[in-house]
């Protein structure tokens, strides 16, 4: 059992010291996936990884603290770290494009105006809509996804955090990510 699992576990007994070993155990690995997550956004991207994380902790712990959570294991706690961190960046990703769309400014004509390549923003909208609609079509493939692009898991990691097969994991994950491709090259 690794030490995030036992103080997880610590913390689902109400221990309070445990909920303050948390965060040093986890910090990096978080930094990590929020730098995995950020790897392709533009330059000058206003959120940073370390935002990210401090963001995606708080999502997590919420106003109650750690306590109030019941992380069964490591890989449970990082799911739902992946799932904040997701929910983050396509909120990030909405306001900027409600901003560059007007966000209420006064019309302008652009007739002969060139317009440019979508932006990361505009992508990251797109691949979030294409989740929510594997997640109506196959929520288990939704959840892999989830799991391993957001959250950096491994198959191994994903099978014992959804109680199915390693082998299942990886045809929910080919078969999502084809899906997942063509709905959004089709709205592209």
């Amino acid at each position: 059992m690794s030490d995030i699992t036992q103080v997880l576990d610590a913390i689902t007994r109400g221990e309070k010291q445990a909920s303050e070993d948390l965060l040093p155990l986890v910090y990096e690995e978080l930094r990590r996936l929020a730098q995995l997550r950020m790897a392709n956004e533009a330059a000058g991207h206003t959120l940073q990884p370390t935002a990210l994380v401090h963001e995606a902790w708080l999502r997590l712990v919420g106003s109650a603290g750690p306590a109030s959570q019941a992380w069964q294991s490591r890989s449970h706690f990082f799911g739902a770290a992946a799932n904040a961190m997701r929910c983050i960046l396509v909120e990030n990703a909405r306001r900027k494009s409600r901003l560059k769309r007007g966000g209420g400014q006064v019309r302008v004509d652009l007739e002969g105006q060139e317009f440019a390549e979508p932006t990361p923003d505009d992508k990251i909208l797109l691949v979030d809509e294409a989740l929510a609609k594997l997640e109506q079509v196959d929520p288990e493939q939704a959840m892999v996804v989830v799991l391993k692009f957001f959250g950096g898991l491994t198959n191994k990691e994903v099978a014992e955090n959804m109680g199915i097969s390693e082998r299942t994991v990886y045809r929910h994950w080919v078969c999502a990510r084809a899906r997942l491709f063509r709905w959004v090259h089709k709205a592209d």
